[in-house]
């Protein structure tokens, strides 16, 4: 049994141990993988793990051998999911193992625009408070959360975990979510896209990407946000229109925009959203805790198992 990664990098960069799949078979595993050089490496392959590479109807035709394409991930975009399943490979994903994560990481970015540790920190390495005639100094805004609205568009595994957090700061919570009244946690309302645009102080993004959901945030939603408003993106890039973002930081409406992911990764140098103040960008590792990753890499080894057993798991 011939098993390749093309590209276990991001998800072990030598941290976590590759033995438990080594053991299923020939394992050979790639840091990287070029979208040219896909169907050599893994031409003799029956099994392939990919996170980012895209194996699609033309790379499927030229891997006779492949029967299992795991993606080490949640979203499985990069796996032409038709095509796979017209030849009889089996396409699997990791659902659900960020989720701690990522909400952690909403946070991480919400505590930075409200209360800058990251900036006083600096300061004081420079002298700042050594230098200071008060016992304290501030020269940015201080927020509380308690009593102020965020608005939640999407409330799955993560939007929910977002909304439990949120509720112990004290912060009253919307959600824009197809799930009814009824089914919404405790202390969570529902809202319509308008509603939760005009009222909330914080809004924070964790919907699929749709045609639906391409550029949610643009121009004219943009307009109907409270002035003043934080907008936090953990989700997916082109959820936003960056350029009409940028816009909005420039004018001083959306106070910040905090965001884990990009329209384009890796980003273009003259990113519009770079040379901003109040723009907060940290390169996609929301996702990427050790304990995440952890947990994605026994849930990809568990799912190879279970289908070398007959009776695959996580099938999309």
């Amino acid at each position: 049994m011939r098993i390749v990664v093309l590209d276990g990098h991001t998800a072990n960069p030598g941290d976590l141990s590759w033995a438990e799949l080594e053991a299923m078979g020939e394992l050979t595993v790639y840091d990287r993988t070029p979208a040219d050089a896909t169907i050599e490496r893994a031409k003799e392959a029956d099994i392939v793990l990919t996170n980012k590479v895209v194996i699609g109807p033309n790379e499927m035709k030229h891997l006779p051998q492949l029967r299992y394409s795991g993606v080490l991930a949640t979203g499985y975009n990069v796996v032409d999911v038709k095509a796979a399943h017209e030849l009889g490979i089996v396409v699997t994903n990791v659902p659900a193992y960020s989720t701690e994560s990522v909400a952690q990481m909403v946070f991480a970015h919400l505590l930075t625009v409200t209360n800058r540790p990251e900036h006083y920190a600096l300061a004081n390495r420079n002298g700042r408070w050594a230098g200071n005639p008060d016992f304290c100094f501030w020269d940015t805004p201080l927020t509380e959360l308690s009593g102020k609205v965020m608005g939640i568009v999407g409330l799955g595994n993560i939007g929910r975990r977002v909304s439990e957090i949120a509720l112990a700061f004290g912060m009253k919570v919307q959600a824009l979510t197809s799930k009814s009244s009824g089914l919404l946690p405790a202390g969570v309302s529902k809202a319509s896209l308008e509603e939760l645009l005009s009222t909330s102080d914080v809004i924070t993004l964790h919907c699929p990407l749709t045609d639906s959901t391409l550029h949610l945030v643009n121009h004219e939603t943009l307009a109907q946000m409270r002035p003043g408003a934080i907008l936090i993106n953990t989700g997916r890039g082109p959820l936003v229109d960056e350029f009409a973002v940028a816009e909005a930081l420039k004018s001083g409406h959306l106070s910040a925009y905090c965001a884990d992911v990009l329209c384009e990764e890796p980003p273009r140098a003259d990113n519009p959203l770079f040379c901003l103040p109040n723009a907060f960008i940290t390169p996609h590792i929301a996702w990427a805790t050790t304990e995440a990753r952890n947990r994605l890499l026994q849930t990809a080894i568990h799912n190879v198992r279970s289908f070398l057993e007959g009776h695959p798991q996580n099938v999309v």
